[in-house]
């Protein structure tokens, strides 16, 4: 990079501070604005960025108004009408997309891309991992805070290798320019960008328009996507299941604990993986982790290694109290779960771990568009759990749609028991209510009362 001043508008979203991150390791004076001060904006104040939370172009520091020097950096997220990026239009400064300038960074490597509407998270988290267990190591910008290093940036000086979250949301994911591609899924979402179903499909069958030659598409079996592979790209296969050129054998359940095998070409075999965290979803997840890893040099130890000891990415399917070591046997879930088939995934992945124990779900909507556009989605997945409550939408970019609240999804939900409970309202309703297995979801700020929650479950018999 030619500018060594970067100003980010949007700093402290996740996407946004990996890069943060990434550019104060290699010496570059940062400043920024964002909306909200949060736990990962103090650390990246710690770490050196100079970050402000009023929108206000006063608050530009001085060294950041030559545009010979800066570079601008924003999210889509940001509103148009921001005053701070406005400021920086006005003055003719060099403005770029967080998705271009990952796209510069990331073209000097060979990038392993991890794209889906949902599994992005934790399979490139995983990846990342596994590939610090090998000698070479990896760099990773990731979408969420891996427990293993509490950051969402690896860096590498010897490695050849990349792991990037490839983000689909405003066509974010085009680009990058992968050598190795992994689509975990791609059920619609993000329809305000794409219009429908075919629109989303046709987004990703150009992400894999992107792969370089010499590269690979590692992509789940079953999926609707047809792959437009440039010549000289290959395809591998993956699934947690029976079918896949990478697949699982074995899989045994017992209470809070999962082992399985993987199995992939050539005579791969990877015997009696049992991780840390016994999720049925990461099964999946990790299968495609290996598929990469394997692609980027890692050997059937490291990955077993990688996989066994991988602690997950915060807010996915993060357990607090696992029924186990608590006296009370209370058990509590968060996880990101933000469209149907996330839902859905969570809750079968908590009945397979806890069988025959009751299950309540708070689920807090993310998004208008996402709410009408999938309300019945919503229902049928959340219908699985014993108990709903679920409390407002979250409008993050959004402003309010007629007719659209949490009751379209609400009232079409068939568990026994279900409620409806304004945010402010939450943390009463659990003191006042007994639960047995309790998960919080969403891709909203519902995980900001987790540890209060955990609190109250804690002290309650």
């Amino acid at each position: 990079m030619e500018k060594n001043r970067l100003y980010f508008v949007g700093a402290g979203g996740i996407g946004m501070a990996n890069l943060v991150r990434y550019f104060l390791r290699n010496g570059a004076e940062i400043a920024g604005y964002d909306r909200t001060a949060t736990a990962l904006t103090d650390k990246l104040i710690e770490e050196g960025a100079s970050l402000v939370f009023d929108d206000d172009e006063n608050l530009i520091p001085e060294s950041f108004r030559d545009p010979e020097k800066t570079l601008v950096v924003y999210t889509p997220a940001v509103s148009e009408e921001n005053r701070i990026l406005s400021y920086f239009r006005r003055g003719g400064f060099e403005i770029i997309k967080r998705a271009a300038l990952l796209g510069k960074i990331t073209r000097q490597s060979k990038a392993i891309c991890v794209a889906g509407s949902h599994g992005k998270t934790t399979t490139s988290s995983m990846i990342a991992h596994i590939l610090s267990k090998t000698p070479q190591g990896c760099n990773a910008f990731l979408g969420g805070i891996l427990r293993n290093t509490n950051s969402n940036l690896m860096l590498s000086q010897q490695s050849p290798y990349s792991v990037i979250e490839a983000d689909e949301y405003d066509r974010s994911f085009h680009h990058l320019s992968p050598f190795v591609a992994v689509v975990t899924s791609v059920d619609p979402d993000h329809l305000d960008i794409y219009g429908d179903e075919e629109g989303y499909l046709e987004g990703f069958a150009h992400f894999t328009s992107l792969i370089r030659p010499g590269g690979e598409l590692i992509v789940h079996t079953g999926l609707k996507l047809h792959p437009r592979l440039a010549s000289g790209v290959g395809m591998t296969t993956y699934s947690g299941g029976a079918d896949g050129d990478w697949h699982t054998e074995n899989v045994r359940y017992s209470t809070g604990k999962v082992t399985y095998d993987i199995v992939g070409p050539d005579g791969i075999e990877i015997r009696d993986i049992s991780p840390v965290l016994p999720i049925e979803i990461n099964i999946d997840n990790g299968v495609a982790a290996a598929a990469a890893a394997y692609k980027a040099g890692a050997t059937p130890d490291e990955i077993r290694s990688g996989l066994e000891s991988f602690l997950g990415a915060e807010r996915r399917f993060q357990i607090y109290l696992n029924g186990l070591t608590n006296p009370d046997g209370h058990v509590l879930i968060d996880d990101y779960a933000h469209s149907p088939n996330e839902v859905k995934a969570s809750i079968e992945s908590v009945r397979r771990l806890y069988p025959d124990r009751h299950l309540s779900v708070i689920f807090q909507p993310h998004l208008y568009t996402r709410t009408r556009d999938f309300a019945p989605e919503f229902a049928e997945a959340l219908s699985a759990a014993d108990r709903v409550i679920m409390p407002e939408i979250y409008p993050a970019r959004e402003l309010p749609i007629e007719g659209v609240d949490s009751m379209l999804i609400l009232n079409s939900v068939k568990s026994g028991e279900k409620i409806y409970c304004e945010r402010k309202n939450l943390l009463n309703l659990i003191k006042n209510s007994n639960f047995d297995v309790l998960m919080t979801l969403g891709a909203a700020d519902i995980n900001v009362l987790v540890p209060e929650i955990e609190e109250i479950l804690r002290t309650t018999h």
